[in-house]
């Protein structure tokens, strides 16, 4: 089976919802793609941690086939977001970022790694993510993720990246954010201008976009989950699912491959938002997975005949 490698953040995150709040429970970009990937591939990570990253953390990764040995333990506590919902559930109030050791993390790859057949560059400043690149040897297939405070700093930075990926995953703002475009319909192909023959926008509780410069769109809405716990992490464990499923394949994505991975990225990220932190993902597996498929096939099927 082919392997994916991740880089991005692993860390503590603090949350406060209307359902409730979690202190200092697992998160982190690499974290929430990790536990899903795993469903379907081998997860190979590289990030930083403090000291005060758990052994029992750890060893839940391990459990789960995702490799560890990219990942470097330093002395000092590992990043730290604090957050809170309130009322849009689909846009979090920062309260607290305490990068920690995560501040000067320089991502380096095992040799082992550097020949990785997929990769996913997720929410790092996009230097890192050329870094990464620049050490990767002849890769299959690379995505990216971003996020408003890089496209508003670091821009030119970000093009670079953009122009080297074949598909980056961003959320409805961010991708109005970067092209000026007033909708997800219109930023797609102002995006894959920039460089990648794939973007994916998520748009939250109103599902994705899928767009490709050679086959258009495709687009669902997301699973119906009526009691949304805490929202953090859905677009990483989206994106986990949906180059997980990808790499099983051990091929050059097709468009078709493409729109049946948003579909499990979708699958996946319905968990997540159902507890808080990684907790909910963590209790998943293929069959939950699969019966989950199954409601939402009911829920987007068409009525016959309709025209």
């Amino acid at each position: 089976m082919s392997q994916l490698l991740v880089v991005g953040s692993l860390a503590y995150d603090s949350i406060q919802t209307p359902s409730g709040k979690a202190d200092k429970t697992l998160g982190g970009s690499a974290n929430y793609f990790s536990l899903a990937a795993s469903l379907f591939a081998p997860v190979r990570v590289v990030g930083v941690v403090g000291e005060d990253y758990s052994s029992s953390d750890k060893e839940m990764l391990l459990s789960r086939k995702v490799d560890l040995s990219g990942l470097e333990t330093v002395p000092g506590k590992t990043f730290h977001w604090e957050g809170k919902y309130e009322g849009d559930m689909n846009e979090a109030k920062t309260l607290k970022t305490e990068l920690n050791v995560f501040e000067h993390f320089n991502p380096k790859l095992p040799a082992a790694f550097t020949e990785t057949p997929f990769v996913f560059l997720a929410n790092i400043a996009p230097e890192l993510q050329t870094q990464v690149l620049s050490q990767i040897k002849n890769p299959k297939f690379v995505g990216m993720d971003t996020m408003n405070f890089w496209i508003q700093s670091k821009k030119e930075a970000l093009l670079k990246v953009l122009s080297k990926v074949d598909v980056i995953l961003i959320n409805e703002g961010e991708a109005d954010q970067l092209t000026g475009a007033k909708n997800a319909i219109e930023a797609a192909p102002k995006i894959c201008a920039m460089g990648p023959q794939y973007v994916v926008i998520k748009r939250g509780e109103y599902g994705f976009v899928l767009y490709s410069k050679s086959e258009g769109f495709f687009l669902l809405p997301a699973m119906p989950v009526p009691n949304v716990v805490d929202p953090t992490g859905a677009g990483d464990t989206f994106a986990g699912g949906f180059f997980g499923y990808l790499t099983s394949f051990n091929q050059k994505p097709t468009f078709e491959d493409m729109k049946k991975a948003c579909v499990v990225g979708t699958m996946c990220s319905s968990f997540t938002i159902q507890n808080f932190g990684v907790k909910a993902i963590v209790e998943v597996n293929k069959e939950k997975l699969k019966t989950r498929y199954a409601e939402f096939k009911k829920s987007v099927g068409l009525i016959e005949p309709v025209l």
